[in-house]
């Protein structure tokens, strides 16, 4: 390794592409590497590694999501008036309607048709930008995180073979859906916005000298139609770049679908397609606790050996580890070859031995980290690096056991200060989620006279008969066993929803706002799901004064 602005670079080139797919298309031409999980049940399509060698899709003329027909044309056309250097816009027929197509519009499947199938692959720099992701904005304006050719690829490979354990077999023959497969199905709910959506592209094949084929054959499901039907605002956003990287336009629409389906969608794709390994996001899970067992416990799970939450590279997981060593459900526990976490105290001293909570921080570089924030690597320098000088600071507060064992806590921008007390609101909010009328919460800090700060708690009501006065007793009765009475807090709203990144993530800054006074001035929130849930938990926080004079 070479110095960089933040400690490392790799002197590497790569074939991407060839690593990623052509090896796998020259030599296993009819294995499935895709399977398009379709809007609706039963309409999934397989795609084989040679067939997927030359697919690129920019947009479509029509999608379909929830059982709705979405314009993904239009919206594109919209985002085209504002960027004059796009020439071409390569559309594909997801459905049969006809659309306006304009000069710069080609269709892609005769476009496909005209050329060879065989595209050289480019070289890339080990340190050339591999994908730029920005953040959901649910602490801040979003940034645009960079993440590099060799070592993004690397480390998403050597983490993903002893983690998920993939099997497969160079002799697959291609058998009916529905059948047993003879691999490994893997399905990642994630959106395009969150970081395994791009790692489950690049975990194919890295360098066979390395460790076997560490970017492995893995039959990926993707849901490109919509995963739950349910009472829930969902997004789409089409984003298109300038050649530089200088211009990003986002084009965002919004839509509600109603309660047209039961929400067993995950686990019916389960047993009908036999999937090994189920990957989402923890916020999902959170939603479809709402709504009890039977949707999981009428259809046959048997298949599934893996259970996780997404990520990209893995960093502190309880695998690999000895073959009977202990699993501790919800708790990371164990670091990944070479991650060295550290905790640390308030004055940047590093905290040893086990039953003690601190910041978390890594103290050595490693090959999956980010390189920059793009346009600002001063923001990454201060956001990563100046609070615990020569650390990567994660941004999350965890505990490490006796055993040694870390369990991350919640985000270190959300700690209250309880007369003297500090305290995470993601402590608050677990207690409080324990509660079977209440699937979801959200803890803010709130100015008091004197004892500095409290907790103020919004939360949503998995039956709306049930008496919110006799909830709230129960909740402030479950803090205050769980944790302590000064972790009660003040003040606890019933709201019907919260207000949401599109990828799930829950904005406190907004709901911060909303009690502080400064819904004038709400910063950033491109990234919220619905802008509309504001006006709607303003209106409730108002009738909430009205009720409480002294508030």
């Amino acid at each position: 390794m070479s110095s960089s602005p933040v400690g490392m670079s790799w002197n590497y080139r790569d074939y991407n592409k060839v690593n990623c797919l052509d090896r796998h298309a020259q030599r296993s031409p009819d294995k499935v590497a895709l399977i398009w999980e379709k809007d609706e049940p039963g309409t999934e399509e397989e795609v084989t590694y040679g067939y997927a060698e030359c697919k690129a899709v920019i947009t479509c003329n029509q999608g379909l999501r929830g059982g709705r027909i979405i314009e993904l044309k239009k919206i594109v056309d919209e985002a085209v008036k504002k960027c004059p250097s796009i020439k071409h816009v390569f559309v594909a027929q997801r459905t049969t309607s006809k659309i306006h197509m304009s000069r710069h519009d080609v269709l892609l499947e005769e476009e496909m048709a005209k050329v060879s199938s065989i595209c050289p692959p480019e070289i890339m720099d080990s340190e050339d930008m591999l994908f730029m992701l920005y953040t959901s904005g649910s602490t801040g304006k979003p940034k645009g995180i960079v993440h590099t050719q060799a070592g993004y690829l690397l480390y998403a490979a050597i983490t993903h073979k002893p983690y998920l354990d993939p099997h497969q077999s160079l002799t697959l023959q291609v058998k009916p859906i529905g059948s047993q497969p003879d691999f490994d199905p893997h399905w990642s709910l994630t959106p395009r916005g969150h970081t395994d959506w791009h790692t489950a592209r690049l975990r194919s094949s890295c360098d066979e000298l390395l460790a076997r084929p560490l970017r492995l054959m893995l039959v990926r499901i993707r849901g490109y139609g919509c995963s739950l039907y349910t009472e829930v605002n969902y997004h789409q956003a089409v984003s298109i770049w300038n050649h530089d990287y200088s211009l990003y336009i986002e084009v965002q629409y919004w839509f509600t679908l109603s309660l047209i389906r039961d929400h067993s969608r995950y686990w019916e794709t389960v047993e009908r397609l036999k999937i090994n390994q189920f990957y989402c996001a923890p916020t999902a899970l959170r939603l479809l606790l709402k709504y009890g067992d039977e949707y999981v416990k009428k259809y046959d799970r048997s298949s599934l050996t893996t259970l996780g939450s997404e990520t990209g590279g893995i960093c502190i997981a309880p695998r690999p580890s000895e073959k009977e060593a202990e699993i501790i459900p919800a708790i990371a526990m164990r670091p990944f070859y070479g991650i060295n976490p550290v905790l640390m105290d308030e004055k940047g001293n590093i905290l040893e031995g086990g039953d003690v909570s601190g910041a978390l921080c890594i103290a050595q570089p490693w090959p999956g980290m980010a390189r920059t924030i793009y346009g600002d690597h001063q923001r990454f320098i201060e956001a990563y690096f100046k609070t615990y000088p020569g650390y990567y600071f994660t941004g999350d507060s965890a505990y490490r056991t006796k055993e040694g064992y870390y369990q991350i806590t919640g985000r270190m921008d959300d700690v209250l200060n309880i007369s003297g007390h500090r305290l995470g609101t993601a402590e608050i909010e677990d207690a409080m989620d324990e509660h079977p009328a209440v699937p979801e919460t959200a803890v803010i800090s709130y100015p008091h006279d004197i004892k500095g700060e409290v907790a103020f708690a919004f939360i949503i009501l998995k039956d709306e008969t049930v008496h919110p006065e006799v909830v709230t007793k129960e909740l402030r009765e479950i803090v205050s066993s769980k944790i302590a009475k000064y972790a009660v807090p003040d003040h606890i709203l019933v709201v019907k929803r919260l207000p949401k990144t599109r990828s799930g993530k829950i904005m406190r800054r907004l709901l911060r706002r909303i009690v502080t006074g400064s819904v004038n001035d709400m910063g950033d929130i491109t990234t919220l799901d619905d802008p509309s849930v504001i006006a709607e938990i303003l209106d409730a926080f108002e009738k909430y004064k009205a009720k409480h004079p002294k508030f």
